[in-house]
């Protein structure tokens, strides 16, 4: 799917780039839920300053609050990406209630909760136990 963007004129008509999710190579269409971390590099104290072009990196929300609940990264861009990320998930429960969102319209099979308050009075279930006996 290529979505055209006008730039000063119909004439300048482009498609921008598909977006997928750094982690998990989902992809993100324009306008739905993700987090994005913008990358550019600019020298100090250096003349001319310079800047490097942005790069916007994309991260689905299941991915986003996964990575905030693990183990920090390996490396130094990681790590600062990581804490910026644990900061988004920390502050406001939107982007978790956005993961949950996303995993109970893929899978289908997340309850709400409700369920599980109903079935704490009749007991507990194996009915989503699914295996077979090797043997």
């Amino acid at each position: 799917m290529h979505i055209l963007v006008a730039r000063r004129g119909p004439a300048r008509m482009k498609p921008l780039e598909n977006m997928y999710c750094l982690r998990c190579k989902r992809e993100i269409e324009s306008g739905h839920k993700s987090v994005a971390v913008y990358m550019f590099a600019q020298t100090v104290g250096i003349k001319p300053r310079q800047k490097s072009t942005a790069h916007r990196i994309s991260f689905c929300p299941q991915c986003s609050v996964s990575l905030a609940m693990g183990l920090p990264p390996e490396g130094a861009l990681n790590m600062a990406a990581w804490d910026m990320i644990r900061d988004l998930v920390s502050s406001d429960p939107s982007l978790n209630d956005a993961a949950w969102e996303n995993l109970r319209g893929v899978v289908g099979l997340l309850s709400t909760g409700e369920e599980e308050s109903q079935s704490a009075t009749t007991g507990p279930s194996d009915a989503w136990v699914n295996f077979r006996r090797a043997g």
